[in-house]
């Protein structure tokens, strides 16, 4: 039989983040969307997961098939957690029509009913269906599909973990300065303007809290400790002070752009910055199962996530800053709409592409396969340049 294409989208209710990944399927009659499965990271003693998740299992096992004509050619997993139910109402509102799915029966089939939409339930307990858990926009995920690139192009798959806040934005503004001065070797990113998180997204914050930080130096992913430095950042409102946090693209960063070290920071009141000091100081505690059930308990007390009016009114920006070895210096900055809402924005608008056909193989970044304008492409979004110093 011909090879027919496989396309999906697909959500990780729990870590609150995105994933894209196309792949050229042989053999299989009237299917042309699957979801798929990489295995969740092992963590090593004291480590940030990323030998485990280069030894872990591959190839994904196909979780599930739409046949052809069904929906608008894209699944969306854990529909009812936070951002999946953002993602599917913007779908709907584009005239899309996904199926939603999930492993919470009632729950999956409330937002789909709601929404006029298929819905379907899977379990990703089930060994059947699923390897270990979906793709999700944490360090050793990158970095765990980055180390499955050959295979990849082999099997004719791209795969983009990650299309959502984390980290398309960034990982624009990351090859736009690599665009702008070539022969960079430090980059540093940073992020202002996040509102109240999710309970999936402070649920994994809490699960990776005992880790620490991270940052890249000499191209190697170097564990520091959380908070271990501070910077003042001018994002275009004045001064704000920031600390150096393990986002996504001290790994994707990296495969954007060839730079060697890379450092991003997120802008904090005072208080929060103690509070990550605090973490900081009790790191080995807080990866504790009793603290962590205990931490988590305290989320599930709260709102799922920022209301409409809060997404609203929110907006967020990035600062990024390139320097070269004969200390040339540029700088640019992004302003995009509040976190959530470009999470869903930033994924229904690389699912199109990849719909439409533009799918490299391999595992990519936002930026390496659409290029550091892709962020433009979302309405809202605004990059201003400083002059190269």
């Amino acid at each position: 039989m011909p090879s027919t294409s496989r396309r999906l989208i697909v959500h990780h209710e729990d870590a609150g983040h995105v994933g894209s990944i196309s792949a050229q399927a042989a053999h299989e009659r009237q299917e042309n969307v699957c979801l798929v499965g990489a295995p969740s990271p092992v963590e090593p003693p004291g480590g940030h997961g990323l030998a485990g998740a280069h030894r872990a299992s591959w190839p994904p096992r196909i979780l599930h098939r739409v046949k052809d004509g069904a929906a608008s050619g894209y699944l969306i997993y854990g529909a009812n957690g936070y951002t999946g139910r953002l993602i599917a109402r913007y779908a709907v509102e584009r005239d899309q029509r996904p199926i939603l799915a999930g492993r919470n029966a009632p729950a999956v089939e409330k937002v789909a009913t709601a929404l006029g939409l298929e819905a379907r339930v899977f379990d990703l307990g089930d060994p059947a269906a699923v390897d270990r858990g979906l793709i999700t926009g944490e360090v050793a995920v990158f970095e765990a599909c980055a180390a499955r690139d050959a295979e990849a192009r082999r099997a004719g798959v791209m795969l983009m973990p990650g299309v959502g806040f984390d980290v398309v934005p960034s990982d624009c503004l990351a090859a736009h300065l690599k665009r702008r001065l070539p022969a960079a070797t430090r980059l540093s990113l940073a992020i202002s303007g996040l509102t109240q998180t999710s309970q999936g997204t402070a649920a994994t914050m809490i699960e990776n809290l005992h880790r620490g930080g991270l940052v890249r130096r000499a191209g190697r992913l170097t564990p520091v400790g959380l908070g271990h430095e501070t910077r003042v950042i001018d994002f275009g409102r004045g001064p704000e002070t920031a600390v150096a946090m393990p986002w996504g693209d001290v790994a994707t960063a990296y495969y954007s752009t060839a730079i060697p070290d890379i450092t991003v920071y997120m802008a904090m009141p005072a208080g929060m910055r103690l509070g990550v000091a605090f973490a900081g100081a009790l790191a080995p505690l807080l990866g504790n199962a009793l603290v962590q059930r205990a931490l988590k308990a305290g989320v599930q007390a709260g709102p799922a996530g920022p209301s409409d009016e809060q997404r609203a009114r929110g907006a967020s920006h990035l600062w990024g800053e390139v320097v070269d070895p004969a200390g040339r210096r540029a700088v640019s900055r992004l302003r995009t709409p509040e976190g959530y809402t470009l999470t869903a924005l930033a994924a229904l608008e690389i699912t199109a592409r990849v719909l439409a056909g533009a799918a490299p193989v391999g595992y990519r970044t936002p930026a390496s396969a659409y290029g550091p304008d892709l962020i433009l492409a979302i309405s809202g979004c605004e990059r201003r340049d400083d002059p190269m110093a």
